[in-house]
């Protein structure tokens, strides 16, 4: 029973009561924000039945009336977390947390919401999750410490596994925030922690960082650890996610040459970027970010990249070319259709980046973000299966080919429902989540397929990007909105089919989409094509 609950059976004189509307003010389907007391609270109807719950998202506080509602799930506009309304319970990402839920009584035709006095700060609910039991034996190694990791420890202890929980990260920090490194870079580490030290404390689970596993042996079910430490496992995650492409042309061992993967790799471009000349190299979502986050910092940003526009081959043309025009509204310069082919330094530290058409820039650092690789090379030698991309191939599960072998996250191929189970590698901080649930309920045996929608964004200048679907192989956008104005929705088709969607401005069309994905719905181009979204319920 959570803290909520507990408090809430402590007698009537510790709860404050508010009418916060008439019966007649909510039909079937709909919610509306109230306030009880200075907290925000949503509370819905659906099929009849009136429900109350926090009216902020646990993952960034965005508030869930601006949201998709289907059925008794509210899913957030900004980044796709979804909540049960009756429950409140969390049931996909991002974020950690559940909603608290509130009393909700109808008498006379008006609606009252109750929350306890105890409980009226509280915007978030961690579930109820067992801890270690004292001389457990049972192990469960987590070999990476992203969300994948920390979701599966925590669905661990939410279903009442008792054994050994160990983390091993070759990270500094405890699972931390990484979508926040490229957006802003120089935040303090304490601030982008997803959970407290006292919580690994307090719940059970070992985080052991600045560790790495180099080898694993499954018939011995032992991993070595890169301090020769050998560590035993009963069941064993591979949540090691992918490490950032390095760039292969001369020059590139230089000092100032940067890729961002770590908490110190954004502090370090931040410091030395400021009042700098910056070069970015990679015109996809971390390069466009961090062009961003220096145009008002850096002495000037050059942003190089292969295609024409940047998000050129995910969003497409026309949403390429508004972001490029933001870009350089800020002064950021581009250098588009080109490739860096060397990088020229003055007594060891850099100084141009020369380019495939002969241009050459003035640098005093260089950020390349030009893709990733899945970390798996520590599989060597193993009988666990990898595709030709080196990622790590798993079933609907989560299961490798290896008995009591799983894996998770960025590192995985694994099989997209609603691409009719295709084989996909997705590096989206939601669908990591997703995963290590999974991961975790198979671990204890629940079997529980992979069903989450792909959904992510990307924020840079004070806009933001939604994302959902998988667009890989579309034909053809359906444009919503005027992209030109900076506020769209648009739709990828694929085989008359909508397979993903976008917008800028346009909430809660893409958390809308996404919510039909995700009951399997198929919608179609002459949806996409109709004048009107009364079908999408804006």
């Amino acid at each position: 029973m959570s803290e909520l609950q507990d408090a809430g059976q402590r007698g009537e004189q510790e709860e404050v009561t508010e009418l916060v509307c008439p019966e007649a003010d909510l039909h079937d389907g709909q919610m509306k924000e109230v306030t009880v007391q200075d907290q925000k609270v949503l509370v819905v109807r659906t099929q009849g039945q009136y429900f109350a719950v926090g009216g902020r998202c646990s993952h960034y506080n965005a508030p869930l009336i601006k949201g998709a509602l289907v059925g008794e799930r509210v899913r957030c506009p900004f980044h796709g977390a979804c909540f049960n309304v009756r429950t409140g319970d969390i049931e996909d990402y991002p974020g950690l947390d559940s909603l608290p839920t509130y009393k909700v009584k109808v008498e006379d035709g008006k609606v009252y919401v109750s929350i306890n006095q105890k409980s009226l700060k509280l915007t978030k609910r961690v579930k109820e999750m067992c801890t270690l039991e004292p001389g457990a034996k049972h192990t469960v190694l987590l070999v990476g410490g992203g969300p994948a990791s920390l979701v599966c420890a925590e669905t661990l202890r939410q279903n009442c596994y008792q054994g050994r929980i160990i983390m091993v990260t070759k990270d500094s920090l405890p699972p931390y925030d990484k979508t926040k490194l490229s957006k802003v870079m120089n935040v303090e580490s304490s601030s982008l922690l997803l959970r407290p030290a006292e919580f690994y404390q307090q719940y059970g689970i070992e985080v052991w960082t600045n560790k790495e596993v180099v080898s694993v042996n499954p018939g011995n079910k032992l991993v070595q650890i890169n301090d020769g430490a050998l560590q035993h496992y009963d069941q064993l995650l591979i949540s090691t996610g992918c490490r950032a492409r390095p760039l292969s042309c001369p020059g590139s061992d230089l000092k100032g040459v940067h890729l961002l993967q770590s908490y110190d790799d954004a502090k370090e471009i931040h410091s030395s970027g400021t009042k700098q000349k910056a070069v970015v190299i990679g015109a996809s979502f971390i390069g466009v970010e961090v062009a961003a986050y220096l145009s008002d910092k850096a002495a000037g940003v050059a942003l190089v990249g292969p295609t024409q526009y940047p998000f050129e081959n995910t969003l497409g043309p026309e949403i390429g070319r508004i972001c490029m025009q933001m870009l350089e509204e800020r002064n950021v310069k581009f250098y588009m259709n080109s490739k860096v082919t060397e990088i020229r330094g003055e007594n060891g530290k850099v100084k141009e980046v020369v380019l495939n058409n002969g241009t050459v820039l003035e640098a005093d650092v260089v950020i390349a973000g030009i893709g990733a690789i899945p970390n798996s090379g520590f599989l060597a030698g193993t009988e666990i299966a990898v595709d030709s991309k080196k990622a790590v191939i798993v079933d609907k599960f989560m299961r490798t080919n290896t008995p009591d072998i799983f894996a998770a996250g960025d590192v995985t191929s694994f099989p997209l429902t609603i691409r009719g189970g295709e084989q996909v590698s997705i590096g989206h901080w939601q669908m990591s989540h997703a995963h290590g649930k999974i991961a975790g309920l198979n671990m204890m045996k629940k079997p529980t397929p992979i069903e989450s929608v792909p959904f992510f964004w990307t924020t840079f200048l004070g806009k933001g990007i939604r994302y959902t679907g998988y667009g890989e192989g579309y034909t053809e956008i359906i444009f919503k909105g005027k992209v030109e104005e900076r506020k769209f929705l648009a739709f990828y088709i694929k085989k008359d089919v909508v397979v993903a969607a976008a917008s800028m401005t346009f909430d809660p069309a893409v958390a809308q989409v996404a919510e039909l994905m995700s009951k399997g719905n198929i919608i179609t181009k002459a949806q996409a094509q109709a004048d009107s979204l009364s079908w999408l319920q804006m």
